[in-house]
Formats: C-alpha cells, sequence, structure tokens
C-alpha cells in the first residue's frame, strides 16, 4: 500500500488541529464567562448558587458527549474520521451563535436558561465526537516513530482553542471594560463562531480519509458487539485518565473563576495568568508527546501523576495567596504537569483499541471520564468550597484521582512489559 506522502500528511494534520482548535475555542467560552453568563440567566440575589448553576449548565454540555462519542462513533467507524469531523463543525458552531444572540433571565426568566441548557446539549453532542475524531485521524495518519508527537498535537490544539477563548474573552474584557462585558460584550466571543463555522468547514473539506481506516478490514460494524469486545478496556481508559480529565478543567477552565470570584483576584488578573499559564501547556504537550515516542507512553503518565500528587497542595497553597507572582508561578507548575499528563494521551488511547471499533470505544470511554468529572469539575468544585469552607477542597479531590490513575496506568505499563 502506498503510504501518506509529506504534502497530504501536513495538509491533514493542519485541517485536524485548525478544526479542533476552533471547535474548542466554541465549546470553552462558556466556561471563561459562566460569572458573567450566571448575572444574564439567573436571579441576582444569590450569587454563589446562581453560579454552581451556571456550572451545570457547562456540566450538561458534558452529560451530552458520551452520546456524542457513540453518534460520532458510528459515523467514524462505519463511514469514515473525515465526515465524522464535518459534521461536528455544523453542530458546535451554529448554537455558539445562537447563544451570542439569545434573550436574557430579564426578557425570558427561567426559559431563558432552559435554551442555554438545549443550546449545551447540541454543543456537547458536537465535542463528544470532535476531539475523539481528531485523535483518531491524527494517530493514524501518523509513521509508527511519529504517533506520539502527532497524536499529542489533537489535545495541543484543543489547548489552543481554550488558550483562544481566554485570549479573546482577556482582549474583549480590557478593551471593552468588565461594565460593558457585562451589558453586552460577553455575547462577542460567542457571535464570532459564525467566523468559526466558515474556516472549519474549509480546512476540513480539504482533508483526504485516514489511510488506516481505508485499509482496515472490510466487516459489518456493530455497535453492541464491539463495546462487549472492548468493555474492560473502556474501563480501564476512563479510569486512567480521570486524573488528567479534572485537572485540565480545574486549572484551565475554572481557575479563573476560583482566583476572581472566591480569592478575589481582579477578573482581568486571573485571566492574564490563566493565559500565560496555557501558553506553557500548549508547548509542553507537544514536547511529552514526542517524548514518548521514545520512552512510552504510560510510563510518562505515571510519573506526571506523581509530580501532581507531590506538588498539589503547596501549589493551592501558593494560589491562595495575594502576590500576582506566586500565583503565575502555581498555575505554570501545574500546567507543566498537565502537559506531561495529556502529551501522551492521545497515542496511548488508539493504540488500546483495534481500528474497526476505535472511534466508538475511545468515543465512549473519554467522554464518559471527562462527561462525569470534567464537565463536574467547576461545578463540584465550588460546590466544595461551599459546604466545606475549606479553599483546599479542590486539591483533595484531585488527589483522589490521582491516586486513582497512578493504580490503573501502574496496571497497563506492566500489561505493556509483558506483551
Amino acid at each position: 500500500m502506498k503510504t501518506t506522502q509529506k504534502p497530504t500528511l501536513l495538509k491533514n494534520s493542519i485541517g485536524g488541529v485548525i478544526g479542533n482548535i476552533l471547535e474548542w475555542y466554541d465549546f470553552a467560552v462558556f466556561g471563561f464567562l459562566a460569572p458573567i453568563i450566571t448575572l444574564q440567566f439567573f436571579p441576582h440575589d444569590t450569587p454563589l448558587t446562581g453560579l454552581i448553576m451556571t456550572y451545570g449548565i457547562f456540566a450538561t454540555g458534558y452529560m451530552m458527549r458520551p452520546l456524542g462519542g457513540i453518534f460520532f462513533g458510528y459515523i467514524g467507524d462505519k463511514f469514515g474520521r473525515k465526515k465524522a469531523l464535518i459534521l461536528s463543525i455544523f453542530m458546535m458552531a451554529i448554537p455558539t451563535v445562537l447563544i451570542g444572540l439569545m434573550p436574557t433571565y430579564e426578557q425570558l426568566g427561567l426559559y431563558a436558561a432552559l435554551l442555554l441548557v438545549l443550546l449545551r446539549m447540541i454543543q456537547g453532542l458536537s465535542v463528544g465526537g470532535e476531539l475523539i475524531g481528531s485523535v483518531s485521524f491524527m494517530v493514524e495518519i501518523a509513521s509508527s516513530k511519529q504517533k506520539g508527537f502527532l497524536g499529542s498535537l489533537t489535545l495541543a490544539s484543543a489547548i489552543g482553542g481554550l488558550l483562544l477563548g481566554s485570549g479573546t474573552v482577556a482582549l474583549i474584557t480590557a478593551f471593552l471594560g468588565e461594565g460593558v462585558m457585562h451589558e453586552w460584550g460577553w455575547r462577542v466571543p460567542f457571535i464570532l463562531g459564525v467566523v468559526i463555522l466558515a474556516i472549519g468547514l474549509w480546512l476540513r473539506e480539504g482533508m483526504s480519509e485516514s489511510p488506516e481506516f481505508l485499509e482496515k478490514e472490510e466487516e459489518e460494524f456493530h455497535l453492541p458487539t464491539a463495546v462487549l469486545k472492548e468493555k474492560y478496556n473502556i474501563l480501564q481508559l476512563a479510569a486512567m485518565i480521570s486524573l488528567t480529565t479534572i485537572a485540565s478543567y480545574i486549572m484551565f477552565v475554572w481557575m479563573p473563576t476560583y482566583l476572581s470570584n472566591i480569592i478575589k483576584h481582579p477578573l482581568h488578573n486571573a485571566l492574564e495568568i490563566n493565559t500565560y499559564a496555557m501558553f506553557v501547556l500548549l508547548f509542553t504537550i507537544p514536547l511529552a508527546g514526542y517524548l514518548s515516542d521514545k520512552v512510552g507512553r504510560a510510563k510518562m503518565m505515571i510519573y506526571a501523576t506523581i509530580a501532581m500528587l507531590i506538588t498539589i497542595y503547596p501549589l493551592f497553597l501558593l494560589l491562595q495567596q495575594g502576590n500576582w507572582y506566586l500565583v503565575l508561578t502555581a498555575q505554570i507548575i501545574f500546567a507543566l504537569i498537565v502537559g506531561f499528563l495529556q502529551g501522551p494521551m492521545p497515542s496511548l488511547m488508539t493504540e488500546m483499541f483495534p481500528v474497526n471499533v476505535r472511534y466508538t470505544s475511545i468515543g465512549i470511554g473519554y467522554n464518559f471520564s471527562v462527561a462525569l468529572l470534567g464537565g463536574t469539575a467547576p461545578m463540584v468544585a465550588t460546590w466544595l468550597i461551599k459546604v466545606t469552607s475549606d479553599l483546599m477542597a479542590p486539591a483533595y479531590y484531585m488527589a483522589f484521582f490521582a491516586i486513582l490513575s497512578l493504580v490503573v496506568l501502574i496496571k497497563h505499563n506492566r500489561k505493556l512489559s509483558n506483551l
């Protein structure tokens, strides 16, 4: 069979990476604007309760991700990765624009919040297939010596989308001021979804199909059979990435809210620090992916998990200090650790499943973990602080799942060593 030529590899990589950046921008902007959205869609007399409800809506999008993994997994495994990735662009960008145009609590009462839930559910379906499609596609077009590096670009591109969202919100807030942001400026990042739709479709239409998908053995794809055959690996995958999932959303989606609403840093400072830390994460993930091609995926994730267990308590203490530089230092260290967790993860996930059921199997395992733990992390972290009055509560929550991830990763690494 012919190998993928360099121009095709470059074109496909750009389509997979850039499309993912744009789609994750759409999904993440909601999290960064949560404090403002709370005031737009809920009564103003209970701000912390309203914030918890806003993060509940944020979590609703994540609860749809397992269904999105199944839906897009079927399309991707049956009809091809490209078709699934094009459809996901539509189902993300259109609800994003509608969120920017919809009426608020003052105009519709709680019906506005219900409409918000519906749009987030559609976004959740989309993102449930997007990242997994990009992971499968990018690893499948790579040579055996590049799978860790090219696979890591999918998560780096997702971070790029989060970074684009964080940076956009920070720039608009700095330019318009927090008063205007609360009036109408919050709508601007959502309405920009129309540009994302045009760019994303143009890039994805120019991609070719994954060679591994085209070369796979032809057989009837039957979803229940696929799930039953891979059920152990699916559950193992969900547990293996539990720390990565929680750490990512607490440290880079919820953290601006923690710093501004709970620790009482100015919002623009919190967003600025978050943006710097995400730049570090953006470059750490590909480095970790590259190194994983040489030292092994599971080993790198084991070392990073141990580093998280050792540092999580003192780093949360630093976050609570009033000093800008100490807070920045803590978030950069977190970014380095999370980067070494995320870099090897895409190639590790794809190597766990055969091509015929890869998209669906990863979609179920990954999205189950993200829906149960990632999407709820901001809400749970806020709730834990409310009920315990302990600013360290999120650190204990992360530490528990670090232990779970470590046990499963060690077991998986021993299995690989015996092959």
